[in-house]
């Protein structure tokens, strides 16, 4: 008996750090963004608790079936998008209803194959300068709030820059634990009648067109694009071939469900799926599953707890917050450039995707994401009709 519990003892931290670094890294993006689309503490807080909560649960339930480390989280990119969305004046139910419509069409991704397909026709450098634009301004907000929180954002840059140099994996939370542990100290937070336990706050989602074109497709292509398609390709790059089909239905399903308490977007792990997934987590590729299904129970506890951790956070200086959820996204838009630029034919078209989302542009109560999109891929068709033809064939062939 010993010897077994010892056998799973490795995919246990593995799941701890997965998901631990994965929260600390994100929050104070998920919670920024719900306090920019309108919601109140109290819906923040039900929404976190049901989203986190059915991570937890189909974490478990997939990673069980399957026998393979699937880990649900929310994007963060995602995240990212909805804080600028914030600006377009929707209110929170119209932004739940964009919900809603994502997590249909996440479902629909897996039932109708060719949606996946299109998705993918999109040029990558497109995607990830699209992604590029939505989190450039949140990625420099913790150069802007230098000038009111020096001390402390250079203290977290500091521990950012060594931890990234000798331990990746715990850069980005570590700078969380400095920014919100020292903000704390010098401005605390009132956490007198908060709740630790959240109540559940139902809400009525309501369709608008405008919405729905620029938040929910957005939403949609950048979960697909920066969460569900790398999350596919890092676990087959560990020998994991994760069932595509009832993964796409599953999360679609949970992410619709999820919108009626304020919740948004269930998908799959994209950095944190490596950690479950790789040889650290156990030797044998067979038995890595305990990893994701043990982290899915650690997601539940912090469901039950939801409510602490927003009063905590959201009781911080707004500048504070943003500053964190920069740091947090200094890996992704590393990344998102690197691709953005990488193939010199599409770099025009990505730098005007990129230009036209970070201007914030809105027209028709569209926001500036779907025009980026829409403006990167008529200038890539006009330059290069040979290349935008190859992206989408390529597309075709990579989902048939």
């Amino acid at each position: 008996m010993l010897e077994k519990l010892k056998d799973f003892q490795a995919p246990a931290v593995a799941g701890l750090v997965a998901t631990v670094t994965g929260m600390a890294a994100s929050t104070g993006v998920v919670l920024a963004a719900f306090s920019a689309i309108g919601a109140t503490q109290s819906q923040t807080a039900s929404a976190v608790m049901v989203t986190l909560g059915l991570y937890g649960l189909l974490s478990i339930l997939l990673s069980f079936k399957y026998r393979m480390p699937i880990s649900i989280v929310w994007s963060t990119p995602g995240a990212a998008l909805l804080i600028s969305a914030g600006t377009l004046g929707h209110s929170f139910e119209q932004i739940v209803g964009a919900f809603f419509v994502c997590g249909i069409l996440l479902a629909l991704t897996g039932l109708w194959p060719w949606l996946g397909r299109l998705i993918s026709s999109i040029p990558k450098s497109i995607a990830a300068a699209m992604l590029t634009g939505v989190i450039f301004s949140f990625c420099i907000a913790p150069f802007k709030s230098a000038e009111t929180f020096g001390l402390v954002m250079a203290l977290a840059l500091v521990v950012w820059l060594v931890l990234y140099r000798f331990a990746r994996v715990w850069a980005a939370p570590a700078a969380m634990i400095v920014i919100f542990g020292l903000t704390g100290i010098t401005n605390p937070v009132d956490l007198s009648g908060v709740k630790v336990f959240s109540n559940l706050e139902f809400v009525m989602p309501s369709f608008d067109l405008a919405t729905i074109i620029g938040v929910a497709i957005p939403l949609y292509i950048v979960t697909m694009a920066a969460q569900n398609i790398p999350g596919v390709a890092i676990m087959k790059s560990y020998g994991y071939q994760v069932p595509f089909r009832s993964t796409m239905i599953s999360t679609g399903l949970a992410t619709s469900l999820g919108s009626f308490f304020g919740g948004f977007s269930v998908n799959l792990a994209a950095i944190s799926a490596a950690i479950n997934a790789n040889d650290h987590a156990h030797k044998d590729p067979g038995k890595r599953w305990v990893s994701s299904f043990f982290g899915g129970f650690l997601f539940l506890v912090l469901a039950a707890t939801a409510g602490l951790t927003v009063a905590y956070v959201l009781g911080m200086p707004r500048e504070v917050v943003l500053a964190a959820a920069g740091i947090a996204l200094f890996s992704t838009i590393t990344g998102s450039i690197t691709t953005a630029v990488e193939v010199e034919n599409e770099r025009l078209p990505a730098i005007i995707t990129f230009l036209v989302t970070a201007s914030g542009v809105s027209l028709l109560g569209i926001g500036s994401a779907f025009w980026a999109l829409l403006a990167g891929l008529v200038v890539l068709a006009f330059l290069n009709p040979k290349t935008a033809q190859t992206a989408i064939t390529s597309g075709s062939k990579t989902n048939s």
